[in-house]
């Protein structure tokens, strides 16, 4: 599809949730999207379901992802939650490679260095690897590539440290959905 081919008459907005590995996106994206009524897209789980890698970098113990085919894949997904008239919540730990035209808002998640030690530790990651993503979130790299990304004003970023941070933060979004709906002279039925 070509670039403008997704309008951007939506009824509902999409979201990106993004930061670094183990901030917490999959989770506030699902409290989002099932708070709202909204299309959950993690697209970790549709990169292993639709294979879409071009190899692995061993040194880093990841895949090479074949950016076109996802999204060749999510474009019609974002497209069909359009015609729903549903919004889409959207994960993921890389936020540049994905059309601004998608989005109405980026949200990167920020977690304090020891809180994303204990839970990049708890998932298994090597130590270089664990490390790199560390580095990753004190030099904000995931903030900085929103900025660059996307209009600046509809990159926020919030603490994502504990649960309660992470709930406040799907309520601080409930009504930031609800006043998008007032701005764009939506009716709030699914709200």
């Amino acid at each position: 599809m070509g670039d403008n081919e997704m309008t951007t008459n939506r009824r509902t907005p999409n979201i990106l949730v993004t930061g670094t590995p183990g901030t917490g996106k999959t989770t506030t994206a699902s409290l989002l999207a099932e708070k709202l009524g909204m299309k959950h897209l993690c697209v970790g789980d549709i990169i292993k379901e639709h294979n879409c890698t071009e190899g692995r970098d061993e040194s880093l113990e990841t895949n090479i992802l074949d950016e076109d085919k996802l999204l060749d894949l999510m474009e019609p997904m974002m497209q069909e939650a359009e015609e729903e008239g549903v919004g889409c919540v959207v994960d993921f730990h890389v936020c540049d490679i994905f059309p601004e035209r998608w989005f109405d808002l980026v949200l990167v998640l920020r977690a304090r260095t020891e809180v994303l030690y204990d839970r990049l530790t708890t998932r298994g990651y090597a130590e270089h690897k664990r490390s790199e993503n560390m580095e990753s979130e004190i030099m904000q790299v995931i903030l900085d590539e929103a900025r660059e990304s996307y209009d600046t004003n509809i990159v926020h970023e919030a603490p994502s440290n504990t649960l309660e941070e992470m709930e406040s933060n799907v309520e601080r979004l409930k009504q930031w959905v609800k006043q998008w709906l007032v701005d764009n002279n939506v009716s709030s039925d699914n709200s």
